[in-house]
């Protein structure tokens, strides 16, 4: 199963999303790091993805391509992270049939209501649990 993880900024989220799924499914998953910039790219390379990429076309050609996508409900909102995340990625990210595994981290002016406000531990926990439910078959 190839997996994307998208993140922007300082990369902190994406960093702690893969570090949680190689530590869950060591190799039997591909990681994809996907950063809005080189430096949550690289965040994410050392947290253990199998390869990375940089910058909107990335994203763009990458987000068809993989079985499920995992970042914060962000990804999908044009010009989130302080503009990093562009509405060309946003879209490409939407119109992917990747399944999206989102964490509703209420920024960006976005929020997600009647969605418990877990620490950010917590909601990347049951985000990889929902993973292995999908790698496992259930539904």
């Amino acid at each position: 199963m190839r997996i994307a993880v998208i993140d922007g900024q300082g990369g902190g989220i994406g960093k702690h999303i893969v570090e949680k799924i190689r530590s869950s499914f060591v190799h039997r998953v591909e990681i994809i790091a996907l950063g809005t910039n080189a430096l949550a790219t690289a965040q994410m390379l050392k947290a253990g993805a199998n390869e990375g990429a940089t910058g909107e076309n990335a994203i763009c050609y990458t987000a068809p391509k993989v079985d499920v996508i995992m970042g914060s409900v962000a990804i999908l909102a044009a010009n989130a992270m302080l503009g990093e995340l562009t509405p060309k990625m946003s879209q490409s990210i939407g119109e992917s049939q990747a399944t999206k595994i989102l964490l509703p981290i209420n920024r960006s002016r976005l929020e997600i209501v009647s969605v418990a406000d877990e620490p950010l531990p917590h909601q990347i926990e049951a985000a990889v649990k929902r993973l292995k439910q999908l790698i496992e078959g259930e539904k």
